[in-house]
């Protein structure tokens, strides 16, 4: 029946997302113009680590495309509260795990696409890089939008307005996209800065893609990479799960 229930909402919501192709292609705007007009000021510049400065770029912007996209998901549930929507699944016995996990897999399947555009982007511009070390960042970025849409819904089932919602986010998506060195490697910062670095987690997964990028796999940062994805989306996931089945109740 999860199974089901599951299909039967990611179903839904994904044929919403089908519909607006525009917003599709919109949401991976920002990191292609990052892309475009940042990456060629880095060409050539040492940057710390292995790899050209592709590999360095292209992965810090896979993981803003995540951050971002699913950090702001929660605006659609606060929408749905407001037209009566989420209450009128509610009542119905589909399983609220499968309420949750419909939403966030269809995040995850839309991002996933922008990330592919993103990458074949980057490969017509320069980016050379193995393809186990591309499919590992694009399941990087599912594991990442799985967490952040969770945590993203939950947050917007108890918020009451967008106005509530909107500064919460910043408060959160700001000082994570500074501190992971998701445009540059977090090395190249003030001792202080790189030790701070080391309390968000998203530094963790940007430095295993990283790693992923230049073929290497069996690297600490990619274990610590794989642990904090999987460890962070279950407790997201978990706490998702946990909102949708007590909120307004």
């Amino acid at each position: 029946m999860l199974l089901h229930d599951t299909a039967l909402i990611y179903g839904r919501y994904l044929r919403q997302s089908l519909r607006s192709r525009f917003a599709l292609l919109f949401g991976v705007l920002t990191p292609l113009l990052y892309l475009l007009f940042f990456g060629p000021l880095l060409t050539g510049l040492p940057l710390g680590g292995t790899g050209s400065s592709w590999q360095v770029l292209v992965p810090g912007l896979l993981l803003q495309l995540g951050l971002f996209g699913a950090l702001f998901a929660g605006f659609t549930v606060i929408i749905e509260k407001g037209q009566g929507v989420v209450e009128r699944m509610r009542v119905t016995p589909v399983s609220r795990l499968a309420l949750l996990l419909g939403r966030v897999l269809r995040d995850a399947t839309v991002f996933v696409f922008q990330a592919v555009l993103l990458v074949l982007a980057a490969l017509a511009m320069g980016l050379r890089a193995p393809v186990t070390g591309i499919l590992i960042g694009f399941g990087f970025v599912a594991l990442l939008t799985l967490s952040l849409a969770s945590l993203s819904y939950a947050l917007g089932m108890k918020a009451r307005t967008p106005q509530e919602f909107g500064p919460l986010i910043n408060m959160v998506s700001m000082p994570s996209m500074l501190l992971s060195g998701l445009m540059l490697p977090m090395t190249l910062a003030p001792a202080w800065l790189n030790v701070l670095s080391h309390f968000v987690p998203f530094r963790y997964l940007v430095d295993a893609v990283r790693d992923a990028y230049v073929g290497q796999y069996a690297t600490a940062h990619m274990l610590y990479g794989v642990l904090v994805a999987v460890g962070f989306t279950a407790l997201t996931v978990t706490v998702g799960t946990r909102v949708f089945r007590t909120a307004g109740a």
